[in-house]
Order: structure tokens, then C-alpha cells, then sequence
């Protein structure tokens, strides 16, 4: 079976055009690769030559490019990471749903990269960690931003997720693969997803192909997130604090979670997104870079 040619750096212009954004040159982006244990690296995006005006972590099963037309509207610098276990990253040692052990891990990449007092956000599992960060690494956090994400999530608040994440394991072709995708996601363009699946699966070398979170564990590993314990955490962040939620089919984050949030944290912003599911820079990227930019400008 032929292989697709896949180069993540080429599709840019994709995402431009999709969403109406100029584009003159192809950004200025590079993939990092930082130890964070001994044989273990974490990996990132880097857009930009200089300090990030902000580290983006994606959800449970994306990876750093979900953020690619938030980064082209953005015009920052900014540093996409892939948490562990997920895109180009190691394996992660607790599994996928470990917020423990990805910040720990995120935390020894920013350092180990020179990255202190940044704003750092965080969609879904990504926001999770990055509370997680706030409130045991004040050091590093300058600012917290989470998208559609509380610790009130539960299994059944998640379950269209979960149901999508454990789904087969391996695909006949990309095109299965990316109906699958579709079907998910049924708002999104087509050629959208189909950029996504590219950055976010791979072929093996019989032709099929997986998800490049599966390269080490089964997907069913995401149940053991333990998202409810991180209320108290919320409770001691100090840094400004963004909750991005989602106000279409999808989000994880309802009426009882915003208040709770809110009660824990009565000066933290909250932004309503419609017309989005759960996957805010997905969906409605430059709405989610402007709530972003107007976050970090404050």
C-alpha cells in the first residue's frame, strides 16, 4: 500500500485559508524536543524565536497542531506543547489521564527551556494540567487560561468523548480514518479534520493506521482522569484566571460548574463561546484568539 507523504510544517496555508486569514510567508515554527526524565523527552511547537507570549496544552488524544489557526490569528509567539503519551512526545509513565505527571513534566520542560512566568492555557486534559501547574509551580504561571474545562468533569459529562477516543484501534485506511473523524465532528470542514487526523495519526508499515496517542497504551487509559480533585487546587491559584466554555453540543462544562468556578474563584473571567463544542479552537479558532489576546493584553 503507498504510503502518504506527510509533512507537518506544509499545511499552514491550509489553515489560512480556511478561516480568511493573511498569509504572505509560512510562519516561523520549529519542533523542539526537551528531556524531562532520564530517556524521556516532551515535545513542542515553537512559533517564534523568542520567549512565548504564551504555552498552549491541548486536550486528552489532540496534540500541539490543534492550535495552528489560534497561533496564525495570534501573531505571538507561542509554544504548542505535546503532553506526554500524545503527538511526538514519550510515552507518559501514569498513563494518558495522569494530571500529576504531565504537569510535573510541563514544568521541567518550561524550566529546562528558560520559560518563567508565562501565561500558560489549557483545553480539556491540557487544562486540567495547567491548573495543576498553577497551583503547585506559582513560579512559572503568570496567568491560567482553561477551555471548556472545570473539575467538575465527570464520565458522563465526557462520555461522547470517551466513546469517540475508544474506538477502534487501528484503520484499514486514512480515509476511514478520517470518516470516523467526520462523523465525530460534524460541524467541522472536512479538510479541516482531515489536516487534524495527518498531525494526529500515523501509518504503520502494513498501510493501516492509528492514532499517535496509542503508540504506547490503549486509549481506555483517559477514564483514569480524576479531574474533581483539583477543585481545592483552583482554590489556592493566585495568578488571574480565564475560563473559555463552550455554549454548543459537546461541552463538558455546564451551569453547576461555571458557579462552583466561580465561587472558588469570584474574580476569574468567564467568556461564552457560541456556536462551539468542546473543542473551542477547533470550531471557532479566531474567536478563541481574540478572548486569548484580549486575556494576555489585560
Amino acid at each position: 500500500m503507498a504510503r502518504v507523504r506527510y509533512d507537518e510544517f506544509s499545511m499552514f496555508h491550509e489553515n489560512a485559508a480556511e478561516w480568511s486569514l493573511p498569509y504572505d510567508t509560512p510562519p516561523d515554527v520549529e519542533r523542539l524536543f526537551v528531556t524531562v526524565s532520564p530517556g524521556r523527552q516532551l515535545s513542542a511547537l515553537r512559533w517564534g524565536r523568542t520567549q512565548p507570549a504564551v504555552v498552549l496544552l491541548h486536550g486528552g488524544a489532540q496534540n500541539a497542531h490543534t492550535y495552528d489557526t489560534v497561533a496564525l490569528s495570534l501573531r505571538r509567539p507561542i509554544l504548542a506543547v505535546d503532553l506526554p503519551g500524545h503527538g511526538h512526545s514519550d510515552a507518559a509513565p501514569g498513563g494518558m489521564g495522569d494530571v500529576v505527571g504531565h504537569a510535573r513534566d510541563v514544568v521541567e520542560a518550561l524550566r529546562a527551556l528558560g520559560i518563567e512566568r508565562v501565561p500558560l492555557v489549557g483545553m480539556s486534559l491540557g487544562g486540567l494540567v495547567a491548573l495543576r501547574v498553577a497551583a503547585t509551580a506559582p513560579d512559572v504561571v503568570d496567568r491560567l487560561g482553561m477551555i471548556d474545562i472545570t473539575p467538575g468533569l465527570t464520565p458522563e459529562k465526557s462520555g461522547h468523548i470517551t466513546a469517540f477516543v475508544n474506538g477502534p484501534r487501528t484503520f484499514p485506511s486514512l480515509e476511514e480514518l478520517v470518516a470516523r473523524t467526520v462523523e465525530h465532528n460534524p460541524t467541522r470542514s472536512e479538510s479541516s479534520l482531515r489536516r487534524g487526523v495527518l498531525h494526529n495519526a500515523m501509518q504503520l508499515d502494513d498501510g493501516t493506521w492509528m492514532w499517535r496517542h496509542q503508540r504506547f497504551e490503549p486509549p481506555s487509559d483517559v477514564r483514569s482522569l480524576d479531574a474533581a480533585a483539583l477543585w481545592d487546587e483552583l482554590s489556592v491559584v493566585r495568578a488571574p484566571i480565564l475560563l473559555v466554555r463552550a455554549m454548543g453540543h459537546g461541552s463538558v462544562v455546564d451551569d453547576e460548574d461555571e458557579a462552583e468556578f466561580r465561587r472558588r474563584q469570584p474574580s476569574a473571567t468567564i467568556v461564552h463561546v457560541a456556536d462551539s463544542g468542546h473543542s473551542v479552537q477547533g470550531d471557532q479558532p479566531l474567536v478563541l484568539a481574540d478572548v486569548l489576546a484580549s486575556f494576555l493584553d489585560r
